[in-house]
């Protein structure tokens, strides 16, 4: 291809950008909108702050979780296959020891950071509760979002259907496992 075939490439490329350019300044002129002075509708914000008041509403509401329709998704089976993601840090065993994460044989039902043998995160410490079925279901959705300061790393069963089977799969794994609601 000679010099002379390039420049007409070229030039018709530029013609182009010059008249969608150009086109589009014309219809700017042909097709003018005026703007409004004065907004259709004024939004007040009041003084404290609206996004003060919607971060305290929800850090203040509970969700609300019908936890029989929740476990009635899960099965035991399931949740010895959810577990194996658990399985690099926690023991479900009767008797197991600890490693990263603590031994959870018999956590349904028992308190938070219960273990003497294990070094719990200072956020879970103060957790003063009990591993509840809502709870646990609160607790493996998001950890750290759950009790802020924990040091479980992991990210959270985002599917109820796992949610439920790994809770029904550890309270399978205790001596005196929960009757289910």
């Amino acid at each position: 291809m000679d010099s002379f075939e390039i420049n007409k490439i070229v030039a018709s490329i530029l013609l182009i950008a010059l008249l969608f350019i150009g086109i589009g300044k014309i219809s700017d002129l042909v097709f003018k909108v005026d703007k409004p002075d004065t907004p259709g509708y004024k939004v007040e914000i009041p003084e404290n702050g609206l996004a003060k008041q919607v971060s305290d509403k929800k850090e203040n509401e509970v969700e609300e979780i019908d936890i029989s329709a929740l476990l009635a998704q899960g099965t035991i089976e399931h949740g010895e296959k959810v577990f194996k993601k658990c399985s690099a840090c926690h023991v479900v065993e009767k008797g197991g020891a600890n490693k990263i994460g603590p031994a959870l044989y018999g956590v349904i039902g028992r308190k938070v950071a219960a273990l003497d043998n294990y070094k719990y995160s200072s956020a879970m410490a103060a957790y003063d509760k009990e591993w509840t079925f809502e709870e646990m279901n609160g607790y493996l959705k998001k950890p750290q979002s759950y009790i802020k300061g924990t040091k479980m790393a992991f990210a959270g069963l985002r599917k109820e259907k796992d949610r439920a089977s790994v809770i029904l799969y550890l309270n399978q794994n205790s001596d005196s496992p929960l009757p289910l609601p």
